[in-house]
């Protein structure tokens, strides 16, 4: 028999303690949580439960106190912000809420930006043709103010799978669009999750996109408080 495959995310007994004005803030409490390569999961919770930390966390953004973060073979937890900067810019991609594009750079450029810093003679062809999968080859020259809030979600995509990522992080991709271009974009963001094979970590309020993915974690209180597999209908 083949051994088991490492799983591509894991999280053993991962805390996170913030200081505030108050004192020391509890966001994630013990968390363990395996991914393997290929998953699509959903992380849902009320507001407050840890859900962004967590993927912050797993981006390698936001240092755990304490706790093993192994990520695509990385341990997280041992390596300082050039080397995570240089692991999240190959392995990870990440899509926010709001678009965290550069306003001085048009689309094209925005998309080259994290290939040129990986030193990829070939960011800009790369960068078209990204542009060209999510629909936008007629916008590789306009700036953000020029684009629609869907129009620079799908620039935001393609930025973050122009390097090819083994992961895919979204925290809330739509929470800044409309139902009809939301549905545009999570359309778009599982077409190129299956086609790509990257693992897809998917924040989300909504049930209905949560059924979507494979695998559900339920987070309360800066703790796991369910994951369960999604039944086939």
């Amino acid at each position: 028999m083949p051994a088991p495959t490492a799983p591509l995310i894991s999280l053993n007994d991962v805390r996170l303690t913030l200081v505030s004005r108050a004192g020391p803030v509890e966001i994630l409490r013990g968390i363990n949580l395996e991914i393997g390569a290929g998953e699509a999961v959903a992380i849902v919770g009320p507001s407050g439960s840890g859900k962004t930390s967590l993927l912050m966390v797993m981006a390698g953004l936001e240092r755990a106190t304490s706790g093993s973060v192994k990520i695509a073979g990385h341990d997280f937890t041992k390596l300082g912000e050039d080397e995570l900067a240089l692991i999240r810019g190959r392995e990870i991609g990440i899509v926010f809420q709001s678009f965290h594009l550069v306003p001085t750079m048009t689309a094209l450029e925005n998309v080259a930006l994290p290939l040129e810093f990986a030193g990829n003679p070939d960011a800009f062809q790369i960068a078209e043709e990204m542009l060209v999968e999510v629909g936008l080859a007629h916008r590789t020259s306009h700036f953000p103010a020029q684009l629609s809030g869907g129009e620079q979600q799908r620039v935001a995509l393609a930025r973050a799978l122009a390097p090819k990522p083994k992961i895919l992080l979204a925290d809330e991709p739509t929470g800044n669009l409309d139902g009809k271009t939301g549905n545009q974009i999570i359309e778009l963001l599982f077409d190129l999750h299956r086609r790509r094979g990257a693992t897809l970590v998917l924040i989300t309020h909504d049930p209905a996109l949560a059924e979507r993915c494979g695998r559900t974690v339920r987070m309360a209180d800066g703790q796991i408080a369910a994951d369960a597999e999604v039944e086939a209908a």
